[in-house]
């Protein structure tokens, strides 16, 4: 039967594990999304099968209740009619009992085919109900595993987005120089020792400059004495 095949792949992929089987998927996210589509696409599949199974179920029902009822009317037709029967008999008129009497038996008969109708019909009915009941627990399994399915890759999408984002941050970190943050600070401070060591440099070379001036002036002071001695002595030699 088409139920029972439908309730066999329902008892199948309820109980799959899905731990086992995202760990041994190639891409476990499109695994996922592929179940996904595969149980709801069952479970529509065993929905319907549940109704018509139900319907089926209920129509049995009713042929049941109705055949019960045709019994039971059958066989207060055959008591009627075998009463007449008595009646008529009492009154003399046998062949008029004999009538009746043949119609209970058509009555009783008709009682006894809708009878059977009744004890045929039932073990069938609960086999249907069992069925019915095995189908719907099924089916409650599947939508839980479906709600963890869906848990499961939401899960999934979540935590491939967080390690993304992860990714991004640790290549931007990787194209600055982490390792020493301050060596832009570093080569800055270089840059300004070197140019105050320059202006040191060019302050001393000023200065020996003009110490080297005013020797040449002590010199020349020195040379205006010598000659103005010499200037005397000549004077003084000369008187």
């Amino acid at each position: 039967m088409a139920q029972q095949s439908i309730f066999g792949r329902v008892g199948q992929l309820a109980k799959a594990n899905i731990n086992a089987l995202l760990d041994a998927a190639e891409d476990p996210e499109k695994m996922l999304d592929q179940m996904i589509r595969d149980y709801r696409s069952n479970i529509g599949e065993a929905e319907e099968a549940v109704a018509q199974t139900l319907g089926n179920l209920r129509l049995m029902e009713d042929d049941v209740k109705e055949a019960r009822e045709a019994g039971q009317d059958w066989g207060s037709k055959a008591a009627a009619a075998s009463t007449k029967a008595d009646e008529l008999r009492a009154e003399g008129k046998a062949d008029e009992g004999d009538r009746f009497d043949k119609l209970a038996r058509v009555a009783l008969g008709r009682q006894i085919d809708f009878e059977r109708e009744v004890e045929s019909l039932e073990p069938t009915i609960a086999q249907q109900n069992e069925l019915v009941t095995k189908l719907r627990s099924g089916l409650d399994g599947m939508k839980g595993k479906l709600d963890e399915l869906q848990r499961k890759r939401d899960e999934l999408v979540a935590r491939s987005k967080l390690a993304e984002a992860q990714n991004q941050v640790h290549d931007a970190l990787k194209s600055v120089d982490i390792t020493d943050p301050t060596s832009e600070v570093s080569r800055f401070e270089d840059k300004i020792r070197r140019e105050e060591a320059r202006a040191r440099g060019q302050a001393e070379l000023a200065a020996s400059s003009l110490d080297a001036q005013f020797e040449s002036i002590d010199d020349m002071a020195d040379e205006a004495e010598v000659e103005a001695r010499l200037s005397a002595l000549k004077s003084g030699g000369g008187s």
